[in-house]
């Protein structure tokens, strides 16, 4: 048997999304720039892309810029805000537990001149809000937030963080890194205050290379890609018009029956989370149950390192991730299990389970027998 338990680094593709992406790729696939007909069929897509992404966050398809992925998106905002935002002052606020993509973006920044802060974080990854407000000065600009952590699934107070750094500066810019959160929750940017929100394609059963920055109305930003001026001359460059049609077939799917879906996805996690707890030497990391994200189990193993884990486990069919799959050729201690306190006997020992749409019941099963039958030897093979 295979059970697919990585999910959270990437996703399979629903079938209408290999479908419309096939169909673009050898029948429409015209350059959306072109002024001829097979331009304009491949514009079109683009432009029913754009109109459907919007339309899931009821914001306007003009808000709406087509990237690479959540990791461009992430550079496109601190670093496009920040440059624009420039004269406003030169300080930024994040969190202890951001992503790579964003935590090496404002260190690119602080080498350009910004000072930024880290805001800490509690046991269950969630940021303290009167930290964060506090760290709030009149030279802020920029906070960018992660609103579901990757690795453990702590889902962060985005709209109460909107309200007190607001409360503090009005004028403030807010990012929220949604990669984790898009497709899984209901996300209103302008009732939430956010005024820029990244997103990926192959983390909801869509296309990689693909995802998108909502950047709101009237918000400054400065180009990081120059070229042609496509998308209103903030991206540059032929917009991956395949991608872009599967990103929103994925869009279309995900949010059809949203509710169920998620309901499912929670099913799967309480039913491994009470298989987990029943294991001796067991450590679940972050929030529990559905105080978390509803796809993502961090687990740490007492006396396993979690290499030899994972790939005892591949062995078996089960397939996991040690971490954030983005960096996981470049091992180094979790900067999130650090921020939330956990143990260093655990930093080596954690593995991230993460369900999706096609993930069934009868993989659960499977890993934590499996998981029952391994642990014992390779704990023992571990002491001697």
């Amino acid at each position: 048997m295979e059970a697919y338990l990585d999910n959270s680094a990437t996703t399979r593709a629903f079938p209408a999304v290999c479908d419309v992406v096939t169909k673009v790729m050898s029948r429409d696939y015209g350059n959306p720039s072109a002024l001829h007909r097979k331009g304009m069929e491949a514009e079109a897509y683009v432009r029913d892309a754009r109109e459907t992404v919007a339309a899931s966050l009821r914001v306007s398809e003009k808000e709406i810029y087509f990237t690479s992925g959540g990791t461009e998106s992430n550079n496109m905002a601190l670093i496009g805000a920040a440059m624009a935002n420039r004269r406003s002052g030169n300080h930024i606020i994040t969190t202890s537990i951001e992503h790579a993509s964003v935590t090496n973006t404002v260190k690119f920044l602080e080498e350009l001149g910004f000072t930024v802060t880290y805001v800490p974080v509690d046991s269950w990854g969630i940021v303290d809000l009167d930290a964060l407000e506090q760290a709030v000065t009149r030279d802020t600009i920029l906070v960018s937030v992660m609103y579901v952590n990757n690795e453990i699934g702590s889902v962060q107070p985005v709209e109460a963080i909107a309200q007190r750094i607001r409360r503090k500066k009005p004028d403030i810019l807010f990012h929220v890194d949604a990669i984790q959160a898009y497709g899984k929750y209901v996300i209103r940017p302008r009732r939430q205050g956010i005024d820029m929100l990244s997103a990926s394609g192959h983390k909801i059963h869509g296309p990689k290379g693909v995802g998108f920055l909502y950047v709101r109305d009237r918000v400054k930003i400065r180009p990081v890609i120059f070229g042609g001026g496509q998308q209103q001359g903030l991206r540059s460059g032929t917009e991956n018009v395949p991608g872009a049609a599967g990103m929103a077939e994925a869009v279309r799917v995900i949010y059809k029956d949203h509710e169920l879906r998620i309901d499912y996805l929670y099913h799967l996690k309480e039913r491994f989370t009470e298989g987990i707890l029943a294991l001796e030497g067991t450590k679940i990391n972050g929030p529990l149950l559905r105080e978390g994200a509803p796809h993502i189990v961090s687990v740490s193993f007492a006396g396993v390192r979690s290499e030899v884990l994972l790939h005892a486990l591949e062995e078996q069919g089960i397939y996991v991730s040690a971490g954030s799959a983005c960096s996981s050729h470049h091992p180094a201690p979790s900067a999130t299990l650090k921020g939330i306190g956990v143990g260093k006997e655990y930093l080596d020992s954690t593995l991230r389970f993460s369900f999706g749409a096609f993930t069934k019941m009868e993989e659960i099963e499977y890993t934590l027998e499996t998981l029952q039958r391994l642990l014992p030897v390779l704990r023992r093979f571990r002491r001697a």
